[in-house]
């Protein structure tokens, strides 16, 4: 048995819980938003971030909170927010935030009944663990805190960047021509 078969077991355990009409709404909310904006804090901040990498890349108008380009957000703007265990305090000001502001909140977590999901107009549920429930008898995964919710999210994206690209119709060479050549 090698050391990646129980984590990757995990995450196809997960991502096989996800429900895919779920990735289509956030496709289709993508694409109709003027700007879109992405937020999270921590791990989950990252894979945002590398979700927005590839979001600019296909074309889309989108800034990530917390940089100086973020761009303000209003009515026909989209907030993509993280909180995998839906008490993100700092995440649930932002969606309050845009909502006021007359944006359309999108969130990806694994808790359908926290905190942040009340802010959400859609949601994207990964049921995996997170730091609200990674101790003691409520321990599921084998990686530690949020890993497994992190990770899920990353091949997520994956997912929801190739179906962009399709609806998109944008060819691979159009994303590397949007590449930086500042390396």
């Amino acid at each position: 048995m090698s050391a990646f078969d129980v984590p990757l077991n995990e995450l196809r355990a997960i991502l096989g819980k996800v429900d895919e009409t779920s990735i289509d709404q956030a496709c289709a909310l993508l694409v109709k938003a003027h700007k879109t904006a992405v937020c999270g804090c921590g791990r989950e901040a990252l894979q945002m971030k590398g979700l927005a990498m590839r979001m600019f890349h296909l074309g889309l108008p989108v800034s990530v909170v917390g940089d100086m380009t973020a761009t303000a957000l209003g009515a026909g703007d989209l907030l993509f927010a993280s909180s995998g265990p839906g008490e993100t305090s700092t995440v649930i000001s932002l969606m309050r935030t845009a909502r006021a502001a007359g944006a359309t909140v999108l969130l990806i977590t694994a808790q359908s009944t926290g905190t942040a999901a009340t802010f959400a107009d859609h949601i994207i549920l990964i049921p995996a663990q997170t730091m609200a429930d990674d101790q003691r008898d409520k321990r599921s995964s084998s990686l530690p805190m949020g890993s497994l919710f992190e990770g899920a999210m990353f091949l997520l994206f994956e997912i929801l960047v190739l179906r962009l690209k399709t609806v998109l119709n944008v060819s691979n060479e159009a994303m590397r021509a949007r590449h930086t050549n500042l390396e």
